[in-house]
Formats: structure tokens, C-alpha cells, sequence
């Protein structure tokens, strides 16, 4: 993936508006204001105080999570439309990711100066949750500052972290995962130069490859285990914590470890406790009792001999993606002030009652720093709609047959009775009844193709008009409907490459226009994207009381349809994208990373671009996949040369052809 460091300084279109926002907000119209479109996708709910609306309809992001300095989305995407940046793309706000990070520091800082505690706090962020250097690197910065690190967990991850860390000698760099002699020789060596580095045992065998290394070099290396607590984890990864974890040593292997520490000569080096609770924790009663079990057997390890320092208590912290503040999947209850003082108060608690100094603290946290600071910007390419009115030349035609079957005149009469009092459900349950006898009808032959065109015209309509009018209240017998009838809006982008949790763990992630926000939303849709996989398809959304499964959109100018000729894109903005997504995303339909670009605000306020990193090309992702691209591009312009030689080609259609395939070669493997 190439990149490239710009510094640009924006044209007077690409500065933001003068008027400040507070997140969430503005006046507008008596009928539809931004108001209602704050409220309506929920924006100060999820958004953390970083994302709110304009008085001009387009969305804002607050880097320091004030209103007074402010970054509008919609106006970054005109300018990379200017400078010819296609979507997809991600727009990375480092200023976000500063805040996040010294708002961890500030809330672990006030909890230890309101209780007295004698120890201190760093993070180390784990670089697996977004591996992009331009992130990396921006959190290895920041936390120098601050006294924060990294955390690696694989021997590729380990020669990025040392790399990533090289001049930053005191910083942090924690390596959990399994460990190979190679890994374990790599890191006391690293130890030797002068870095702050602690090995996490994970496994017994690791102590004899410390052991062994540790001879061989003659020196005393820091490291930690990690304890397999008997505390259980909660959400979609409570299966990777408690006594049936992956990783760790359980009570009976750390007192074994302790012993074996002793004879060789090797407990002065045991400087960490850790463990690992799982990711997204999203109920502060499993962070407590996890603090609790850890904290008990630090004071025995001490109480053993062991010079035990830090206090690990790995990943964890969440983030409220769907913005209802509760104990499930998507979401967490309670703050970040709340788990920084609960951390500090029960470890200070059981430290005194058994009169042991206060351990460092220490945690993993890389969701709760990188989630915010990333928005994947895609664009609405097409849609499908299902209206509430039927094509009335086809129906029309279809009944004007001689003998019109039963089901087309049954859904015909279900139509009609939209506009009468009848009970809603049970038109519709009649339109959905012809509809299935049609459908059998012309299975077997005796139905023709017009009337069973015209019986699907007059279901969709009766069921759209259901929806709409019932959209609030759905009785029990027609939840299903929003599903069945919501309008495809087609994006480009892969699901399977940008917001993979959302396809493989039904991962909420919110999503909005970046613009038109002056404007009522007027259809109900999912989002399907450019991938040839069914399953390549976003139905979960925000709302209020738990998730909806369809979004609120606007309709394109009937003179200009999405992705047709003239049309004005229509951006949609994905957040809270930057945890894992990137680093997860496979190439599905070998469609590979999307553009980013990293977007600062500028001493006078205005925003500018920092760094594009382009996204790759055609013949990158055919490289990762073996094909040798210029043996292609060879045998492909051979059989171009032999399709004018025989004349199927004309000379233009072939010179055509082959810089077609040249240029795609070259170009960005998404729709341009």
C-alpha cells in the first residue's frame, strides 16, 4: 500500500463554516429541523461528544470533543472529490485519538489522587486492533507524552513494536501471545539494550525458554504471567477468559511457577501479574469481580517472595456502539471515570486490608482509544425501491384480460381497501395470500406472466403502505415487515473488507448521511454492497430501545438517480470503524484496502490533510493471490492482437481494450 504525506492547505471550500455546533444540534424548519436528525440517528448517544450536526444539514466531527473546534466530513469529501480521492474511504482524525488517550490518562489520574493510591497507571495499546503505521505511530507519540505503550502479540507484532519504539527506550512494550525460543531469545536482547520490555508468560514451557535465554545471555530479565482467573468473561468473547481460556497459567501452575522461579535464581525478574478478561466488556460487575480476583492473588505471589510490580488487567474497556448505555453486546453501562475508579479503589482496598504496597496498574485498552477516530465514508451507487404505488399501466392490462385469475383480482381488492377503513393487518395478510397463490398458479402453468407481475406490483404496494403507516406500532404478525419491504440502497464498498464484524458477529455499527441532514429522510433501507456474496449486506442499526434492522434515507432527485450521470453523490458515513475493522477486512472478490486519509485541524482552525494513503491497486491484490500480474497483462494483449488479427476487434476497440486492462491494472480494485 503506498501512502503519501500532503500537506495541503484548503481552499477557501475546503474551510469549514464559521458558526460553532454544540454535538448533536441546530434549528431548522418547524416541519424537519437538524435537531430531528441528531435525534433521530442518535448522534450525541453514540457519538461520545466527538460527531454532531451543522446548521447546514452535514455532519460534524469535534476532535477535542468541544464545540470549539470542529471538522465537517462533508466538506472533506468535496475536497477529495476535487483532488480525485474515490470512495471508499476511510477519514482517520488523529485529534480524536489524542483525546480519547489523554482522557484515559486524566480519569486513571483522578481516580489515584481521590484515593490516595500509591502507585501508577500507563496503557499500552494493542497494536492488533489497528496495525496501520500512521496509527501506531500516532499512539507511540502521544503516549510518550503521556506514559503509555504498545502491546504485540505475535513475532511479526514484536518487530513492529520494536521498531515502532526505537529511541522511545522507556517506553512500555508489553508481548503477550505463545512464545518460541526465537521470540523469547529476540526479547531479553531487546532487554539488553536498554528497552522496557516485558515477556507475558502464557504457558509453562515459556519459563524454561526464559530460563534457557536468560543463561545463554547471562542476565536477569522482567517478566509477567498471565493467571487464569476463575472470573468468567461476558459477551461474544466470554469464551476466551475464565479456567477454560486459551491463555494463562491457572492458581496451582502459578504456585508451580513461583517454586521453579526460585530454584533456577529467576523470581527477582517476575515483575507483572496478568490477565485477560475478554474484549468489550460491557458490565462494570465483571470488571469489578476481575479486579478483585487479581488484586487477592497479587498480595499472595507477594506475600510468597515475589517481587510482583504491575498489575495487568488487559483489554476489556468498551464502547457503546448502539448509544443505549446497557449491559449488552453493543453497548456498556457504565463510564470511563467509573472504571478507572473502580480498578483503583478495590485494588487499593485488598492491598491495605493485607498491608502490601500498591502495584503500578496497568491495562490493554485498544477499542476504547482507536473506535472513534476512524469514519468509513462509502457512496450510495443505486437503489431499489419498493413503492407504495403499483405500476398501474401493468395492472391495468392484467385485469383487462378476459378471465383475470382469482389471485390477481384478490390482490387487486386488497389494494383497494387501503384507502377504507379496513383493518391494516389483515389487508394485508390478504395481499400476501394472493400473492402466494399466484405464485403457485404460475408454477403449474396457469397463470401468465403479466398477471403474476401485476399480483407482485399490488403486494409491494400494499405492504409498503402497511409499513408506512404502521411503522411505529408493528403488531407482533408483522415484525418481519421492515425486513420484506425496506428500499436496497446499493454502496460502494465490502462489507467483508471494511466492517467484517458486522457480517461475522452482527456488530452494530452506526450509520448516517454526512449531509442532507436539513432534509427528512423519506425511505426505509438496508445496505447492500458491491461484493457478488448475498451475505454482503449491513440490516442492524442504532435505535432507540436496542437495534433496528432499517435506516432512514433520502430519496435521490427523481431527474438524477443515484450513481447515474450528473447525479450529486450521496455520502454515508460508518463510525466507530476504527477498532479492528481494518485489520480484520479480507479480499473477498479481491477487493483490497480503500483510501485513507488522515485529517487534522490546523493552528487557525481550519481542517487540512495530513497524509493520504492510497488504497490498493488491482495488481497488488492479484499479487497476494499468486497471479503474476504482467504474465496477465502479457497474455491478455495477446488475445487482444489475435481478436483484431482476425478481425472481431477493430484497430480502436483494441487499442480500447488494452488500456482498459493497463489502467485497471493501475487502478483502485472499488467502483470509479
Amino acid at each position: 500500500m503506498a501512502d503519501t504525506d500532503v500537506d495541503v492547505t484548503p481552499t477557501t471550500d475546503d474551510a469549514p463554516s464559521s458558526a460553532p455546533e454544540a454535538p448533536g444540534s441546530e434549528g431548522g424548519s418547524d416541519l424537519w429541523s437538524v435537531n430531528d436528525a441528531a435525534a433521530l440517528y442518535r448522534v450525541s448517544e453514540w457519538g461520545g461528544g466527538y460527531f454532531g450536526v451543522s446548521r447546514e444539514g452535514t455532519l460534524l466531527a469535534f476532535p477535542d470533543a468541544g464545540a470549539s473546534s470542529r471538522i465537517d466530513l462533508y466538506e472533506v469529501m468535496k475536497g477529495l472529490e476535487a483532488r480525485e480521492i474515490g470512495t471508499p474511504v476511510i477519514i482517520r482524525l488523529p485529534g480524536i485519538l489524542e483525546h480519547r488517550m489523554r482522557d484515559l490518562r486524566r480519569a486513571f489520574d483522578n481516580a489515584i489522587n481521590e484515593a490516595s493510591y500509591g502507585g501508577s497507571y500507563s496503557c499500552v495499546y494493542p497494536i492488533k486492533v489497528n496495525q496501520e503505521r500512521h496509527v501506531c505511530e500516532a499512539v507511540r507519540d502521544i503516549g510518550a507524552e503521556i506514559g503509555f505503550g504498545l502491546e504485540v502479540g505475535s513475532k511479526p507484532e514484536l518487530i513492529a513494536g520494536l521498531a515502532l519504539t526505537q529511541g522511545f527506550n522507556s517506553m512500555p512494550l508489553v508481548c503477550n501471545g505463545f512464545k518460541d525460543a526465537e521470540y523469547i531469545e529476540t526479547v531479553i536482547l531487546a532487554a539488553k539494550m536498554g528497552r522496557n520490555i516485558l515477556p507475558v508468560v502464557e504457558q509453562f514451557s515459556e519459563l524454561r525458554l526464559i530460563r534457557a535465554s536468560a543463561a545463554q545471555h547471562d542476565v536477569l530479565p522482567n517478566f509477567g504471567i498471565r493467571a487464569k482467573l476463575a472470573t468468567p468473561g461476558v459477551g461474544r468473547w466470554a469464551g476466551s477468559s475464565g479456567m477454560r481460556g486459551k491463555f494463562g497459567l491457572s492458581v496451582g501452575e502459578i504456585l508451580h511457577a513461583v517454586g521453579f522461579l526460585k530454584a533456577e535464581g529467576l523470581l527477582g525478574g517476575l515483575k507483572m501479574l496478568h490477565c485477560h478478561v475478554g474484549s468489550q466488556i460491557f458490565d462494570i460487575r465483571t470488571v469489578k469481580y476481575v479486579v478483585s480476583e487479581l488484586a487477592h492473588l497479587y498480595v499472595e505471589l507477594v506475600r510468597a517472595g515475589a517481587p510482583v510490580e504491575i498489575l495487568d488487567f488487559g483489554g476489556g474497556l468498551g464502547v457503546d456502539y448502539d448509544g443505549s448505555q446497557t449491559a449488552t453486546d453493543s453497548s456498556m453501562n457504565y463510564s470511563l471515570d467509573q472504571y478507572a475508579a473502580d480498578i483503583v479503589y478495590r485494588v487499593k482496598t485488598v492491598c491495605d486490608e493485607a498491608g502490601v504496597p500498591h502495584p503500578n496498574l496497568m491495562t490493554e485498552s485498544g477499542r476504547a482509544l482507536v473506535a472513534h477516530s476512524s469514519v468509513l465514508v462509502c457512496e450510495v451507487i443505486g437503489s431499489r425501491e419498493f413503492r407504495s404505488e403499483p405500476d398501474r399501466t401493468l395492472v391495468d392490462l392484467a385485469l383487462a384480460a378476459d378471465e383475470p385469475p382469482q389471485p390477481l383480482l384478490d390482490a387487486y381488492d386488497a389494494y383497494r381497501r387501503l384507502g377504507a377503513d379496513d383493518d391494516l393487518l389483515e389487508v394485508y395478510a390478504d395481499a400476501e395470500h394472493a400473492l402466494a397463490e399466484a405464485t403457485n398458479l404460475f408454477n403449474l402453468g396457469y397463470m401468465d406472466l403479466r398477471s403474476r407481475a401485476a399480483c407482485e406490483e399490488l403486494f409491494w404496494a400494499v405492504g409498503t403502505a402497511a409499513l408506512e403507516r404502521l411503522y411505529d406500532e408493528l403488531p407482533d404478525a408483522l415484525v418481519h415487515l421492515p425486513d420484506r419491504m425496506a428500499d436496497l440502497f446499493f454502496v460502494n464498498m465490502s462489507v467483508f473488507q471494511s466492517l467484517l464484524d458486522s457480517w461475522g458477529i452482527d456488530q452494530v455499527f452506526p450509520i448516517m448521511p454526512i449531509h442532507r441532514l436539513g432534509e427528512e429522510p423519506t425511505r426505509l433501507g438496508v445496505l447492500a454492497d458491491i461484493t457478488c456474496d448475498s451475505d454482503g449486506r449491513v440490516d442492524r442499526f442504532p435505535g432507540v430501545g436496542g437495534v433496528k434492522t432499517t435506516l432512514e434515507l433520502h430519496a435521490p432527485p427523481a431527474d438524477a438517480p443515484y450513481g447515474e450521470s450528473g447525479s450529486e453523490p450521496y455520502y454515508l458515513g460508518i463510525f466507530l470503524t476504527g477498532a479492528y475493522q481494518e485489520t480484520l477486512g479480507d479480499l473477498h472478490n479481491l477487493l483490497g484496502d480503500t483510501n485513507a486519509v488522515h485529517v487534522v485541524l490546523g493552528p487557525d482552525g481550519r481542517w487540512r490533510i495530513e497524509a493520504i494513503v492510497e488504497g490498493e491497486s488491482v495488481r497488488e491484490v492479484l499479487s497476494y493471490v499468486q497471479f503474476d500480474p504482467e504474465e496477465m497483462r502479457r497474455r491478455l494483449r495477446q488475445d487482444v492482437e489475435s481478436g483484431m488479427e482476425e478481425g472481431r476487434l477493430t484497430l480502436s476497440e483494441g487499442a480500447r481494450l488494452r488500456r482498459f486492462l493497463d489502467d485497471s491494472l493501475q487502478g483502485y480494485t472499488y467502483l470509479e
